[in-house]
């Protein structure tokens, strides 16, 4: 009998009741009753529910668990076809809701058709005269690649573990797609991600980095379409030219630069995980930064490589034997000093950068190398000792072609170029311009000038001794830097002479005529100074500084190059020999006697600012013009640092390394033996003794007052009219404003030259 629930007034049965009766109509009226034994109050018959259930039921009441287990299996049923239902409604909703999305955001795009590849940024590659890179520059940090150009291990690193079925899907991996999902469901983060690399190159091309809907359903349909418009192989090797792999590194061959200093064709399998591994957190796994974190990263690659069947056990167990790779903070090397300043120059040479280029320079990878060498162990040996922080090298040849430039003693801690952008007083490095002015204006090597206490108007110059030596010829005062000596022959020659020369051999910075500059008080940049040395050694040319030599792309159309033009004659060719011979010896006997190579007589002079804050050597063989600098960017003192010390003796450990090997050849003006020359312009040679001095004639060179060469009443040549001549009073007036002209000749009289006055 089916069992009965009262539920107030009305009495209803049980569904499984009038189930077992097979009277699918069966119900019970507001108004019915219902007897104790089953029968209905309307019909007083039993009920056959009851019976029929019994007759199923079997004995022992068994029935009513079979109904029960038949009730849960249809109420299962019944769930799961509810569910099934139910979600088929739901997803049909919401692919209509997507698709709506999807529209409406794909509505807001350009249309396809005109969708096409932004031009990847020009990488500008800087090699040496031989070839070997120096550098990229651009804002990817490196050139574009063809895959076959790529080591293998790098797009097989990048497929296991950026995205294993690149091959096989459309632009989007539904599968990777649902594991990343259970994955970050499970970690309660974003731990995985379902991009493909597809998306991640759209993302790349296209998209900002913001992570929104709109930017989503953007990226899916990009990646969809790069794949309907490109091969998989195209699509990998666009990725791997622009995706970041950290520390500035855009584009595979950037990254292998970057922290292996190789090409990407030459990475093997234990850097291409690395490389792949990057991918994930390129700031944060950076080697540079982390080398443990890149490391554990690239472990991790070389497991996937292996499950994805594109390496064997062997090869990953030996790849993870190999070290860590510990990248420096920045690019290395004084190389990337002559990088940035041939990007300086590039676009004055062909304008604006539009495509990939070949930057072929004037610098020999060796020289650059010895250069390298010998500022940096300078300072890492006697820079603690000596107070010193900073140097800078730059060598030229006799063109002005530059051959070598160290802009600093680090780059990777600062990139500031210390050759062509720091102007720094030259000190008695400037000198030779006096000098050499005073030889346009009549003197000579021979001519003499008194050693002695010089005022002129408050300025009474010192020499670095202290102490005064009576006369002197030229060449001797240059030799020992005499800077009383030098300060009266640019009082006789005018200051806006020397002004005017140096400006001629190629000081192009503003220089101020006064007396003082005989002292290298007007600041120039180590470029300058060094190229305008050049024409004393080339016989009177002027050479301008360079490093471009040639321009091209990278398939092979010549944009630019360089041609030989007649230089300009700046210095008169006895004038430069003259300049030769004294400054020659400068570094036989003088402040640079540091600077002397075996087999060379090599020409140069010193340079020392006030309170040590500056230290310089720049000379020349008839091979190369090389310059030093050492000091400390704010100006502090060194530990006494002259020119005739540290910068001579790395000029010479620079210069000994650059001649190793080459023949040697003397300048003009200087005999190979070491004798300076004695040929037309330079007088007789000085003899010795006052008794010659007394018993001499008149100077027949005409040279100037050569008290040594045998005259004892002479005149002195093109000195400033109404000037006094030093060593006498050089009184109160302002010299700058005194005007040049006629020949003012002066009596020296025998003691005057006893007394040294």
């Amino acid at each position: 009998m089916a069992p009965i629930r009262s539920t107030g007034r009305r009495i209803e049965p049980s569904l499984d009741g009038a189930r077992a009766a097979g009277n699918n109509d069966f119900r019970v009226e507001r108004n019915d009753r219902v007897s104790g034994g089953g029968r209905t109050a309307a019909t007083g018959k039993r009920s056959t529910g009851s019976s029929s259930r019994r007759a199923g039921g079997g004995s022992g009441g068994n029935g009513g668990g079979g109904r029960r287990g038949r009730k849960q299996r249809r109420g299962l049923f019944g769930m799961m076809r509810t569910l099934v239902y139910w979600c088929f409604v739901l997803g049909i909703w919401g692919a209509l809701g997507v698709g709506g999305i999807v529209a409406y955001y794909a509505a807001q795009m350009p249309n396809a058709s005109t969708w096409s590849i932004p031009d990847r940024p020009p990488n500008v590659r800087i090699v040496s005269v031989g070839g070997d890179v120096l550098g990229n520059r651009g804002a990817t940090g490196g050139e574009q690649r063809g895959l076959s150009e790529i080591s293998p291990y790098i797009p097989q690193a990048v497929m296991a573990i950026e995205d294993r079925r690149f091959q096989s899907h459309f632009g989007i991996d539904p599968i990777g797609l649902a594991r990343a999902m259970i994955t970050n469901l499970a970690a309660g983060d974003v731990v995985q991600g379902g991009s493909t690399v597809t998306q991640q190159l759209a993302k790349n091309l296209f998209l900002t980095p913001e992570r929104t809907v709109e930017r989503k359903v953007q990226e899916v349909l990009l990646a969809l379409w790069l794949e309907h418009e490109f091969t998989k192989d195209q699509i990998m090797e666009m990725y791997l030219n622009r995706v970041y792999f950290g520390s500035g590194a855009y584009g595979v061959e950037a990254a292998a630069r970057r922290y292996f200093d190789k090409t990407a064709d030459e990475v093997t399998l234990a850097e291409a995980a690395l490389l792949a591994g990057l991918l994930k957190a390129p700031s944060r796994l950076s080697p540079a930064r982390d080398p443990q974190a890149a490391e554990e990263r690239a472990q991790v690659v070389l497991q996937a490589m292996r499950d994805s069947g594109y390496v064997t056990d062997a090869e990953v167990t030996t790849a993870m034997t190999q070290s860590p790779t510990r990248a420096p903070s920045f690019w290395t090397g004084a190389e990337h000093y002559v990088a940035d300043a041939v990007m300086d120059q590039l676009t004055e040479v062909i304008g604006a950068v539009e495509t990939d280029l070949i930057v072929t320079t004037t610098i020999d990878s060796q020289l650059q190398e010895l250069a390298e060498d010998a500022v940096v162990d300078a300072i890492s040996t006697r820079g603690t000792e000596l107070v010193v922080s900073q140097g800078a090298l730059i060598s030229l040849d006799a063109t002005g072609a530059v051959r070598a430039m160290v802009g600093g003693y680090d780059y990777a801690k600062s990139q500031f170029n210390r050759v062509t952008d720091a102007r720094r007083q030259p000190g008695s490095a400037f000198k030779p311009f006096v000098y050499a002015s005073a030889l346009e204006m009549g003197f000579g090597p021979y001519s003499v000038r008194q050693d002695a206490p010089i005022q002129i108007g408050n300025w009474s110059p010192e020499n670095y001794d202290q102490k005064f030596h009576g006369p002197l010829t030229l060449a001797q005062a240059l030799a020992r830097s005499t800077n009383t000596i030098a300060a009266q022959l640019v009082m006789e020659t005018g200051p806006e002479n020397v002004v005017a020369l140096a400006n001629r051999l190629g000081i192009k910075s503003t220089l101020t005529p006064n007396a003082s500059i005989s002292l290298g008080t007007s600041e120039v940049t180590l470029q300058e100074l060094t190229a305008a040395y050049t024409p004393m050694m080339n016989g009177g040319y002027k050479a301008d500084p360079y490093m471009i030599e040639r321009v091209e792309t990278l398939d092979g159309e010549l944009l630019y190059q360089r041609t030989a033009t007649q230089p300009e004659r700046v210095l008169d060719g006895d004038v430069a020999a003259m300049m030769n011979a004294m400054m020659a010896e400068v570094v036989r006997s003088g402040t640079g006697r540091n600077a002397q190579i075996d087999g060379w007589l090599p020409a140069g002079k010193t340079g020392t600012t006030q309170s040590f804050r500056d230290a310089l050597f720049v000379g020349y063989t008839s091979n190369l013009v090389t310059g030093v600098w050492f000091g400390n960017d704010d100006g502090t003192s060194m530990n006494r640092v002259t020119g005739g010390g540290l910068p001579a003796e790395t000029w010479q450990a620079f210069m000994s390394g650059a001649h190793r090997g080459v023949p040697p050849a003397h300048l003009p003006g200087v005999r190979p033996d070491g004798v300076i020359d004695q040929g037309p312009g330079f007088g007789p040679v000085p003899p010795d003794g006052v008794g010659d001095i007394i018993a001499g004639e008149d100077d027949p060179s005409g040279w100037g007052i050569d008290i040594l060469g045998g005259s004892a009443r002479v005149t002195s040549p093109r000195i400033n009219e109404g000037a006094p001549v030093p060593p006498a009073s050089v009184g109160e007036g302002n010299w700058d404003a005194q005007p040049t002209g006629a020949t003012q000749p002066r009596t020296t009289t025998l003691l005057d030259l006893i007394l040294g006055n």
